[in-house]
């Protein structure tokens, strides 16, 4: 099932998607929902997927080059298999979540819409897969587990993968990852390869909060994504769980313990292609009462004709910067203690800065001697604001 998005005939911003609510039928909206006409992923995306993503985009060719050779490889073969063994979504078959994923792809101003497949599989679980052409496959299991809203947000997920193209490079990288083990034999060649792969999931896990970015800009629901992202880490027994108080547990993970917990914490996460489930509601509640997702609202965001323009290295920049104010406002004991760590090595160096100034700088010894408790506090803030700078 290929073809275009337009599921309605209003494309206004704040124009009904067309969409049928689970109990009506006969093309009667559940409700309004705002689109984003030529929104680039860009405007939802986590800033450390971003970066990655401008990046590679740059390399003029380089998907092409894939795409091309995904024709012959495995994606033909996945496709046949789905087509065989799955249920294909349609107007004739699982209606409502085809009306679910033209809506998903209008909103998104996604100008084809990717075939959907439901698979049986009692674990609840999405993907969205291949080069050539993006499929997104549903679990039986997740079909069951979710209402219409929380559904809604799923799919709006996994268009968000499409339209970021993290199939594509997510692919690239797996290829590249292939390419250093055969070269692991090298002298230090593991500690390579596992340092590729260690980066590799980390932007695996990044990509998966951009794509839930995608799926609350197509849901439009902030506590139907809660609730999904409750039945996935908890089963089906809504009345036994709340949202505040699953993201009181994330709250606990990240500030609970002391150094141990750290350390177990990264060693629990490093293996994972997704983020823990609690974090995954901190970190979308957090973006949704954000200025970025408020503007995105309001129609001011980025557009898919700037892309070609988009700096690299402000990508980077911006990226850094995210990671130091992650540091900077965790209450994890590590990254507290790396802060504090940073905080106090800029102290020092203000510190000697000022003091070797005021050495090299001439004056008499009484004079000096009064200056330099002057310079050395000048220079414990300037390596306070220099500590400050260093990460933005």
């Amino acid at each position: 099932m290929a073809g275009n998005t337009g599921s309605t005939g209003n494309t206004g911003n704040t124009g009904s998607t067309g969409s049928t609510d689970g109990n009506q039928r006969g093309g009667v909206p559940s409700r309004q929902r705002k689109r984003f006409p030529g929104i680039s992923s860009r405007a939802y995306e986590h800033p450390a997927d971003r970066s990655a993503l401008v990046a590679l985009r740059k390399l003029s060719g380089f998907d092409t080059v894939f795409k091309t050779l995904s024709g012959l490889l495995p994606e033909r073969s996945l496709r046949l298999l789905f087509l065989s063994d799955s249920v294909r979504v349609s107007d004739a078959q699982f209606s409502h979540l085809n009306d679910m994923l033209r809506d998903a792809c209008y909103i998104l101003d996604l100008d084809r819409v990717p075939p959907m497949y439901v698979t049986q599989d009692p674990v609840p679980n999405a993907m969205c897969v291949g080069l050539d052409e993006p499929v997104i496959v549903l679990t039986t299991g997740l079909v069951e587990l979710l209402d219409e809203e929380e559904m809604r947000a799923v799919i709006g997920h996994e268009v968000g993968h499409a339209l970021s193209g993290h199939a594509v490079y997510r692919t690239v990288l797996f290829f590249l990852t292939s390419v250093a083990l055969k070269v692991a034999w090298i002298p230090l060649g593991n500690v390579a390869v596992m340092a590729l792969v260690t980066a590799l999931r980390e932007w695996f896990r990044k990509s998966e909060l951009s794509a839930d970015r995608a799926g609350l800009l197509v849901g439009q629901d902030l506590r139907a994504s809660m609730r999904g992202l409750m039945k996935i880490a908890g089963g089906n027994h809504l009345h036994e769980m709340n949202v505040d108080a699953f993201l009181a547990q994330a709250e606990e993970y990240e500030k609970a313990g002391d150094l141990r917990d750290s350390v177990l914490k990264i060693l629990n996460v490093l293996p994972r292609s997704h983020p823990f489930t609690t974090v995954r509601a901190a970190e979308l509640k957090k973006w949704a009462e954000s200025r970025d997702h408020q503007r995105i609202m309001d129609g001011h965001y980025p557009k898919r004709s700037e892309d070609k323009d988009t700096s690299v290295t402000d990508s980077f920049r911006e990226s850094a910067g995210h990671y130091a104010q992650t540091v900077r406002d965790s209450k994890d004991p590590l990254f507290k203690l790396v802060g504090d760590i940073a905080g106090g090595a800029g102290d020092l160096a203000g510190d000697l800065g000022g003091r070797l100034r005021n050495v090299f700088g001439g004056g008499t010894p009484k004079d000096s001697g009064k200056d330099a408790g002057k310079d050395t506090d000048e220079g414990k803030d300037s390596g306070e604001s220099s500590g400050r700078g260093s990460g933005e």
